[in-house]
């Protein structure tokens, strides 16, 4: 007997449905752009992305940039932490081995559609509005007043949705667009903050209310061919937006950095990351469905295995593993290595990680280092034995308590996301 579909994929469907109908909203974007641009990314190739990145950023598989800093970016890049690419860092893996289970926050990856702001807290107010609220004028909240509220501290991991999305190429052939993220665009926290559903009740949350639309402050994302497609935003269903979903302030104990959406950003645990919106300055309620170019034409999938007009907006995040180790490490032969690791799921907690040293011929569980929890991550180790110099493959392969593995090889979308087969990731033994 099938499953009872979750809020989660209904909310999928509905929206699908709503949005090639075009019975919605489309805030701060003509339905001509939409449909054009959506249209253009239902096409994209490596070639001909749908959407180029801004100017200062550096274009899809670019080879990474050897620097400290980047423009847009405020706090240091170390070339042995960081790989920069464009306007965003990517965390190298490597260097979160023994660093624990929540990500340093200066190890933490950067993801910014332009650049980062640095605002003043004392300057700051949230905006609560729309017609999806009791009251006719707009609630405002200060950082002082969000200090008021109930405090929550959750834990939980911030992935972009394209993390992964290299292997696409490298392991399949297979041509997409946007940032060459290998599986550094994730990071483990532990976030302070209020519960926005505290916030939406305080504010007058009408029973009326279909969708809550936060915005944030950075700078307007212009194309390349000059859309202005405004600040950016992704809407939530009502019923995400009163689950788990917090207004954080703090991350690993501290005031939130610059660059990881310092006063407040949006956090919801499991999801995508561009739905945990940084720097948020002003939250729509609304009474009907809304959407933006970030769950119309981004953050969707287009290409020949997926519906004509490209699929429902992305929700959860995927199931992947990845080692602790610099691409290509050397071993000496002959000697035991004690190798280490981390997966993670958005859909349930890691129960067990399978590891492979001979490309998949041979398969045993990895030691297991943290309790199962939805929403953060697993680390694990393995010890091995090279027995001869030469070249090896490592693989990783992570099952989640809702039965779901890694694949062998992911279904190919033209913006090269949810990333989530077995990587393979190449060593040599000298």
């Amino acid at each position: 007997m099938p499953t009872s579909p979750t809020p989660e994929s209904a909310y999928d469907r509905r929206r699908l449905r709503q949005w090639l109908a075009g019975e919605a909203r489309a805030d701060g974007v003509s339905r001509r752009d939409l449909l054009r641009l959506a249209a253009a990314a239902g096409l994209a190739t490596a070639a001909a992305p749908a959407f180029a990145a801004p100017a200062a950023a550096a274009p899809a598989f670019a080879a990474p940039a050897a620097a400290a800093t980047s423009p847009g970016i405020v706090k240091a890049l170390p070339d042995d932490w960081f790989t920069v690419r464009g306007t965003n860092a990517e965390t190298k893996f490597a260097s979160l081995a023994g660093t624990g289970y929540h990500t340093p926050v200066d190890h933490f990856f950067v993801r910014n559609h332009t650049a980062t702001p640095v605002l003043d807290a004392a300057d700051w107010t949230l905006t609560v509005h729309g017609d999806g609220l009791t009251r006719a004028t707009p609630a405002e909240f200060t950082l002082a007043d969000l200090k008021k509220f109930p405090a929550v501290t959750r834990t939980a991991f911030v992935e972009c949705a394209g993390n992964g999305r290299s292997f696409f190429a490298s392991q399949q052939g297979q041509a997409v667009t946007g940032t060459a993220w290998t599986l550094g665009a994730i990071g483990t926290a532990r976030w302070r903050g209020v519960r926005l559903a505290d916030v939406l009740r305080r504010a007058g949350l009408s029973r009326d209310a279909v969708d809550v639309l936060p915005r944030g402050l950075d700078a307007a994302y212009v194309t390349a061919d000059g859309t202005d497609l405004g600040r950016v935003r992704r809407p939530l269903p009502v019923s995400k937006a009163l689950d788990d979903v917090l207004l954080a302030y703090e991350m690993n104990g501290e005031p939130l950095p610059h660059d990881h959406g310092f006063p407040v950003r949006v956090l919801v645990p499991h999801w995508i990351g561009i739905a945990s919106i940084k720097w948020v300055g002003d939250i729509e309620v609304s009474a009907q469905p809304l959407y933006s170019p970030w769950n119309t034409d981004f953050y969707r999938l287009f290409g020949s295995a997926h519906p004509e007009g490209g699929s429902a907006p992305l929700t959860r995040q995927t199931v992947k593993s990845a080692w602790e180790l610099p691409w290509d490490a050397t071993f000496g032969a002959g000697a035991v290595h004690r190798l280490t690791g981390r997966s993670w799921s958005g859909a349930g907690a890691v129960v067990r990680v399978d590891v492979s040293t001979d490309g998949g011929t041979r398969w045993r569980p990895a030691r297991l280092h943290d309790a199962p929890r939805r929403g953060g991550w697993v680390r694990w180790s393995t010890d091995w034995r090279p027995s001869e110099p030469g070249g090896y493959t490592l693989l990783a392969r992570a099952t989640d308590s809702t039965g779901r593995t890694q694949p062998d090889t992911t279904v190919p979308n033209t913006q090269g996301y949810l990333f989530d087969a077995v990587v393979r990731h190449a060593v040599r033994a000298v």
